[in-house]
């Protein structure tokens, strides 16, 4: 079988593929060039990350395709149900980023709390102690509340760090479960139990920080919008390393600009690759290119979960 792994691959899921008696191609293909590219090639098999989409006039055009893969866990890049109903299996890694994910969304709220974001971009052409008395005002992670909105493999990964480093944690889904969390303490593990609450408005006046693990809504809805925000206490911190659109990116200037949110961290944006020029420019705002699952070791995880899965169906 060739495999089209458009986004790329790690070397070791290259390697389990290739060792299988299969044959991966890495050399990225235009958006526009892909159906053609896959019929000339025989491509059997289309990878994607989040970068490719691969939609209804694509699995038309290419009735060749047997699998389509997602290294990673959201899949609105890709037409699901449309593919299943053409008796394509479409193939995703859920569990191999969450780790990853969590520790970026870690190192956005501690980032957030003391201003690195922007006290970087400043320290060359500032003055010192202007900028001292600046960012005086940071706030520490302990004992505050964070609200965790999406109580999946990553929201409960996050958790775990969360409480790790003692905060409190406020777990909102669309259903109530109680779920035990997994906190490691040096050589020993911890059982946390955690309910998950749905009364998101309710609850949005508790939290300190909130981040956000849901995937892109099927009406493209905001999650987080003007709504929501008028419910949340003045000064929060907002992480979203979801997806773009879950959080109304008009709505989230205006509330910084107000005062109601002291800080943002966006991973993901609603008009990727080319965000907005004045989310980009926000002091209040740190942005990150949509690397949530971009570590070696999540890439080695994806791509060794990703070969198991079509050595399985080849």
């Amino acid at each position: 079988m060739k495999i089209l792994a458009n986004d790329g691959i790690s070397d070791l899921g290259k390697q389990l593929i290739e060792a299988a008696g299969h044959i991966v191609i890495t050399e990225k293909v235009a958006q526009d060039q892909l159906a053609a590219a896959v019929n000339e090639q025989g491509i059997e098999a289309i990878l994607v990350r989040s970068a490719t989409t691969v939609r209804k006039e694509v699995i038309d055009a290419c009735p060749n395709v047997k699998i389509i893969g997602r290294g990673g866990v959201g899949m609105d890049n890709i037409d699901v149900d449309y593919a299943r109903s053409k008796g394509i299996h479409v193939i995703n890694t859920p569990a191999s980023s969450s780790q990853s994910v969590a520790e970026l969304v870690m190192g956005q709220l501690f980032s957030l709390s003391r201003f690195l974001h922007d006290s970087f971009k400043n320290m060359e052409s500032r003055d010192f102690s202007t900028l001292k008395k600046n960012y005086a005002k940071g706030v520490e992670l302990r004992g505050k509340t964070l609200g965790i909105i999406g109580f999946g493999r990553i929201g409960q990964s996050l958790a775990s760090y969360a409480l790790g480093v003692g905060m409190k944690v406020i777990a909102i889904d669309n259903k109530s479960q109680a779920v035990e969390i997994k906190v490691t303490v040096g050589n020993q593990d911890v059982y946390v139990p955690i309910t998950t609450q749905t009364d998101l408005h309710g609850l949005l006046g508790e939290m300190d920080y909130i981040s956000i693990h849901v995937p892109k809504q099927t009406d493209g809805s905001a999650v987080l919008g003007a709504k929501e925000f008028t419910h949340m206490k003045k000064g929060v911190f907002i992480s979203n390393a979801a997806r773009g659109g879950v959080v109304n990116e008009s709505d989230l200037i205006e509330a910084l600009n107000n005062g109601t949110i002291a800080g943002v961290a966006l991973d993901v944006f609603e008009n990727e690759p080319n965000p907005s020029k004045e989310l980009l420019n926000h002091p209040k705002i740190a942005c990150t290119p949509h690397i949530g699952a971009a570590t070696l070791e999540a890439q080695d995880r994806i791509g060794e979960e990703l070969a198991q899965l079509i050595i399985g169906l080849a």
